[in-house]
């Protein structure tokens, strides 16, 4: 991560300034906006889906858990305390659980613990009001939106605006919710999707899992694209004998094919330190996969170092390089924080 990275990386950014191709192949990349425009509101609330739309994002992405009387609603976790009020709400003081979730022993409040009724008098906040402060301005404004209200605001903005909005949802925690509180996540979603008219393979939706026995049910369910998430180091809380590496050789591709049609990777796993491929995009693609990317954020704290700017960890960094080097390394898509930015090298 020293001379050779800054060296590739200058070079990738001169490519956007003064190469078009480099622009045009960005054109191609899906940009998925994570947990909707969540460098800019809140995320997981309408207000960041509806900017990350108005922005121009391809997708957008809402992580799903699910509440005591089986309502899909978007949290990035179970655990309620780090996105909402919860915490400072006395009525629901006697709510605070530990619970060992995927291995973890996790204290605080729990979405399946909530009626949606209890859950809809909760209000958003800011998931890291230390690098997005701005954000934090919107504390307490805006509920907790289900499933169902997130696919009404597509369908509204897509009559508005004429142009395919999708949706790439991610079951969180579905074999724990299966196991500890009885509660299948991946019928509900089906039964959601259905309903919707959105379970077809040319519909505008991707469905995500760090799990491979869900997807593997929802494989036999629905004909909707279907994408394995992997990190490294670890592997699915439902195969604990499995690591994603492994998962994600040659060989392992050839499985991952028989239940899913992307792997939605962390870029450790798809750029090496100086910057360059690690092959597993190419090898993905070889198999008929597609490969998307996560995630691209604007801020210091989440660049290599190479990319951060003076101004501390929340100070705005060289993104526009990294979407360089994953256009460079031949990507299918991205998921950002930020897809204003994505737009606007579209745009040039």
């Amino acid at each position: 991560m020293t001379r050779l990275f800054s060296r590739f990386v200058l070079k990738i950014s001169l490519l956007f300034i003064l190469a078009s191709p480099a622009v045009a192949s960005a054109q191609e990349m899906l940009v998925i906006a994570h947990r909707g425009a969540s460098g800019e509101r809140p995320e997981h609330t309408l207000a960041a889906y509806e900017r990350a739309i108005d922005q121009g994002a391809d997708y957008i992405e809402p992580d799903l858990v699910v509440t005591q009387d089986l309502h899909l609603v978007a949290r990035h976790e179970n655990e309620l305390s780090d996105t909402t009020d919860v915490g400072e709400r006395e009525e629901f003081a006697d709510r605070r659980r530990t619970k060992t979730i995927d291995g973890t022993m996790v204290s605080g409040w729990f979405a399946e613990d909530f009626t949606l009724a209890e859950l809809r008098t909760l209000r958003a906040k800011e998931r890291l009001p230390g690098v997005r402060p701005a954000n934090a301005r919107f504390d307490g404004l805006y509920p907790v939106p289900t499933f169902a209200e997130i696919v009404k605001l597509v369908r509204a903005k897509q009559a508005e605006t004429g142009r395919t909005i999708g949706l790439y949802p991610e079951l969180k925690h579905p074999t724990f919710l299966l196991q500890e509180a009885g509660i299948d996540s991946v019928d509900l979603l089906v039964t959601a999707l259905r309903d919707a008219g959105l379970d077809d393979a040319e519909d505008a939706v991707f469905v995500q899992s760090f799990e491979v026995a869900p997807l593997r049910r929802l494989n036999q369910l629905i004909d909707a694209r279907l994408v394995l998430l992997a990190t490294p180091g670890k592997g699915p809380a439902d195969e604990p004998a499995l690591r994603y590496e492994d998962m994600l050789s040659p060989s392992g591709l050839a499985e991952v094919t028989s239940y899913a049609d992307a792997v939605g990777a962390d870029l450790r796993l798809l750029l090496n330190p100086d910057g360059t491929p690690t092959g597993l995009i190419e090898a993905a693609q070889a198999a008929g996969l597609e490969v998307h990317a996560w995630t691209v954020r604007k801020e210091n704290v989440f660049l290599p170092k190479p990319l951060r700017s003076s101004g501390g960890e929340a100070a705005r960094g060289n993104v526009e390089a990294l979407i360089g080097l994953l256009d460079a390394a031949g990507v299918d898509g991205y998921f950002t924080d930020d897809p204003a930015v994505a737009i606007k090298l579209r745009e040039q």
